[in-house]
């Protein structure tokens, strides 16, 4: 039960549009199943042909994929709780 300001169901509400963030955010990073890649499209630098095999439709080195995934990572840290003194009433 939501107490305070927010309306009932408010506090679910929070939580069902965080899991549809991450939902989001999870399914912009599957790669497709197109062709891959023979060079980055970020660095230019060849991919090896085991990652090529073994990661259908990569489109980045490496490195340059851990950098993608470090900055995905970055904003993922969203406060949608409000302030705790709402929580409390």
């Amino acid at each position: 039960m939501a107490g305070g300001w927010a309306r009932d169901g408010a506090v679910q509400d929070q939580i069902d549009a965080s899991v549809d963030d991450e939902v989001r955010r999870a399914r912009s990073r599957l790669v497709g199943g197109g062709p891959s890649l023979e060079e980055c499209e970020d660095c230019g630098e060849p991919i090896p042909e085991a990652r090529r095999q073994a990661v259908p439709g990569v489109r980045r080195c490496v490195p340059c994929q851990a950098e993608a995934d470090r900055e995905a990572g970055r904003g993922a840290a969203v406060n949608r709780r409000g302030s705790k003194d709402s929580q409390l009433r």
